[in-house]
């Protein structure tokens, strides 16, 4: 049974740093993409940031550009995402995904809190 369960959210204030966990078990990602979406309140989920194995690169919104970095640890089967100078803007549900082939992503995390306040 594959998991990814996310950690590291919390509230923060505007201008500070969060690192978000995942963690997978259940099969190895070392070989595929791995991601990390949000979900604001009252909004459709959006693409954060990406690591594209097959590439080697790593892809972001553009209002995270700069700020956001998503890195990867395969020996731990986990990926991160370091977020600096946080904005009101960003408060939402953080999700981790891994996707195993073309297409759309295949996992999901069950999410993790992020609140930014002013």
């Amino acid at each position: 049974q594959v998991q990814l369960v996310e950690s590291g959210g919390g509230l923060v204030q505007a201008g500070g740093s969060l690192r978000l966990s995942c963690a997978a078990s259940g099969r190895s990602f070392s070989r595929n993409d791995m991601g990390w979406f949000r979900q604001a309140p009252g909004k459709e989920r959006e693409f954060v940031a990406a690591i594209i194995w097959g590439l080697g690169k790593t892809v972001y919104l553009d209002s995270v550009k700069g700020r956001f970095t998503i890195s990867r640890d395969n020996a731990k089967n986990s990926v991160f995402l370091q977020m600096n100078s946080l904005k009101p803007e960003d408060t939402a549900v953080y999700y981790c995904a891994a996707k195993i082939g073309g297409g759309n992503w295949d996992y999901w995390g069950q999410g993790t809190q992020v609140t930014v306040a002013s």
